[in-house]
């Protein structure tokens, strides 16, 4: 659930586990309109409430329970982050910011339009702004946005990116800017950009959403020149160039984040965002129990990681509060909880059925707050907000024996030649209440049956970079099963 003060940026959450799907119900608000609704429970799900003035003062306090895996926007693939980083780049495209269905729609951001297909889906074309200017009042050009884009391929210096742009365009085994000392100035050569406004990219093959691809924070336009000296490559996210409405004031690593006023952006090229404030701090490293206080008291007015507040918090005070329940929204996100099970530390099929059938999906559910708080339980990895979702019934007994079918885990263990277990590793991030609880959970469960699990905690921010994404590391730490969360790009 999300407490509601100030509506600054989306608050995408999570839900999910083998699995959680979609958080908590779906009730309407008791909104007036689009904008300038009353403030009564879920309101804020189809509606503004308390829409903020146009005149720019006041400050605003967020609290982040774990550290971004990069404030570098072509660095960084958690949901929440693709969300912040708004607030200081311009993608070439973005999603509208309205509520509801509303915010699935695509828009124009540093392009003036959606981008243009031809050659059957391999060629698109977009035309840049020719007026947005980076916070040091240097016109953004189409090299710029080419350069962006660059930086994705240098995955050994910036390895935390999605790679749509490696699997799609036509030269994806560019080795990035960073391995040519002089950053040569061709550079992608499937990345051309005939005049200063126009970018063109060429793929590999015909990809109809590929407006979808540049509406990732990826496509944000990086001046060379500000990609250099100590904040370059890694330490970009340092000092992120910015073309948005705030820019880095001062950045304590994994610490505490200063956003204030870019004074070069103007909202007539911006129109998705807003720059209503003075000053943004962004607290990281706090205690879930510090940010649910704080957040309840108003000390501080959004929860950056967007998980919701703590279960306890909701039972013991937001739902027995008429004031905070009126000032609180419970949202389907649209995410899903689960874990991966590794098919190559377990190849043996009917081993990886006998995890799906024992896994007690209740314990599961409860760790992310129980049906009301974290979600239900999910007979697909589908999310039911996402465009051609199907109920696929009772796979592995998830919704007929919810709590476990340790008969149908010890058959499925003698068909795959352990009929007494086996021993496993489980990776989850320690850093995130839900995550941890659930991997003891799970482990717990599979232990009734024989399967004897190690768990193996990891921080959040290097969770996929460095441990539970990374193929050597699995393998010779046998992790065979690693919390995950999933939401469509």
């Amino acid at each position: 659930m999300m407490p509601r003060k100030i509506t600054a940026l989306a608050a995408l959450g999570a839900a999910g586990a083998l699995g959680l799907a979609a958080c908590g119900t779906s009730g309407g608000g008791k909104g007036s309109g689009p904008t300038g609704s009353s403030s009564s429970f879920n309101a804020a799900i189809t509606s503004v409430v308390n829409p903020s003035t146009t005149d720019t003062h006041g400050a605003m306090t967020v609290d982040l329970n774990v550290t971004p895996d990069s404030t570098d926007y072509q660095n960084t693939y958690y949901a929440y982050m693709w969300d912040f980083v708004r607030l200081y780049s311009m993608s070439l495209l973005t999603y509208k910011s309205c509520p509801g269905l509303c915010g699935t729609q695509l828009a124009p951001d540093l392009a003036t339009g959606l981008g243009t297909p031809s050659d059957g889906n391999r060629v698109w074309t977009y035309h840049i702004q020719p007026d947005v200017k980076f916070q040091n009042g240097d016109t953004v050009t189409s090299t710029d946005v080419k350069y962006g884009v660059e930086r994705t391929f240098a995955k050994t210096l910036l390895p935390a990116g999605p790679i749509y742009y490696q699997v799609l365009l036509q030269d994806g085994t560019y080795p990035g800017p960073y391995s040519d000392p002089k950053k040569n100035l061709m550079g992608l050569t499937s990345v051309t950009t005939p005049n200063p406004t126009t970018v063109v990219f060429h793929l590999n093959q015909p990809f109809a959403d590929f407006n979808y691809v540049v509406a990732i924070p990826q496509s944000t336009p990086v001046e060379p020149k500000w990609d250099t000296g100590s904040h370059s490559g890694a330490n970009y996210q340092l000092d992120p160039e910015s073309t948005g409405p705030y820019e880095f004031q001062s950045y304590s690593l994994n610490k505490q984040l200063i956003l204030v006023p870019n004074p070069y952006w103007k909202q007539s090229t911006d129109l998705q965002a807003k720059q209503l404030l003075s000053k943004i701090t962004v607290n990281m490293s706090v205690n879930q129990s510090t940010v649910d206080q704080n957040q309840l008291a108003g000390y501080a007015q959004l929860d950056l990681h967007g998980l919701g507040i703590s279960t306890a918090s909701v039972k013991d005070k937001v739902l027995t509060t008429p004031s905070l329940k009126a000032d609180t929204d419970n949202p389907i996100n649209g995410f899903l909880r689960f874990d991966y099970i590794n098919s190559k530390e377990i190849p043996n099929v009917h081993c990886r059925e006998a995890i799906e059938y024992a896994a007690d999906k209740t314990t599961l559910q409860d760790a992310y707050g129980g049906p009301i708080v974290g979600g239900q339980i999910a007979t697909t990895v589908m999310p039911p907000t996402v465009t051609g979702y199907k109920n696929y019934g009772d796979l592995y007994n998830s919704t007929s024996q919810p709590g476990g079918d340790d008969a149908a885990a010890k058959q499925q263990l003698a068909l795959c030649g352990k009929p007494s277990g086996f021993t496993t590793s489980l990776a989850y991030r320690t850093d995130t209440p839900g995550d941890t609880q659930s991997a003891t959970a799970l482990q717990a469960a599979l232990k009734a049956v024989g399967i004897n699990v190690t768990l193996l905690g990891f921080p959040t921010a290097k969770y996929y970079s460095n441990f539970a994404g990374v193929p050597a590391y699995v393998h010779s730490h046998d992790i065979g099963i690693a919390t995950g969360g999933w939401g469509a790009d």
